[in-house]
């Protein structure tokens, strides 16, 4: 063999190997795509037998922090036989205050009961934690005595 084909060949065989002396060369760069999670959530599904339910335009999931985690136009499924509901799209999260609005229209009677109590608890949860403020701020000032300076000179 000729010096300079062998040595042609040695520099290609070492910009295509991965590890060190010895390991095999990669011919293909395999790039790993993160749906085998989403497959393994759709097959344990597909044992539940779901049923497909239509008509259901948005969904709405209230967090104990005043969040709302909101899905448009998801697929919902449902497996009664077992209790289980999924429901897949796009969510986004955003604050009761943002949502409010396009709650309201889509609410019956009974939910805009539980709203109105909502909104009052949130309200007294405000005023408490203002007063709280209030007294804090208050009790952080010394109160001023007639004669007595607060300005001490540092020796």
């Amino acid at each position: 063999m000729d010096a300079d084909k062998l040595a042609k060949l040695k520099a290609s065989m070492a910009s295509s190997r991965i590890g060190g002396k010895g390991t095999p060369r990669r011919k293909v760069k395999r790039v790993v795509k993160g749906e085998g999670n989403d497959q393994k959530v759709q097959a344990a599904l597909a044992k539940l037998n779901p049923q497909t339910i239509t008509g259901i335009e948005q969904v709405n999931m209230f967090k104990d922090d005043n969040r709302v985690i909101h899905i448009s136009r998801p697929a919902v499924q449902n497996a009664p036989d077992y209790n289980t509901f999924a429901i897949h799209g796009y969510a986004t999260e955003k604050s009761v205050e943002e949502m409010l609005p396009e709650m309201i229209q889509s609410m019956g009677p009974e939910s805009l009961e539980q709203l109105r109590k909502l909104t009052e608890q949130i309200q007294a949860a405000q005023g408490a934690n203002a007063g709280a403020n209030k007294e804090a701020e208050d009790s952080e000032v010394p109160n001023l005595v007639e004669g007595e300076t607060f300005d001490r000179e540092v020796d």
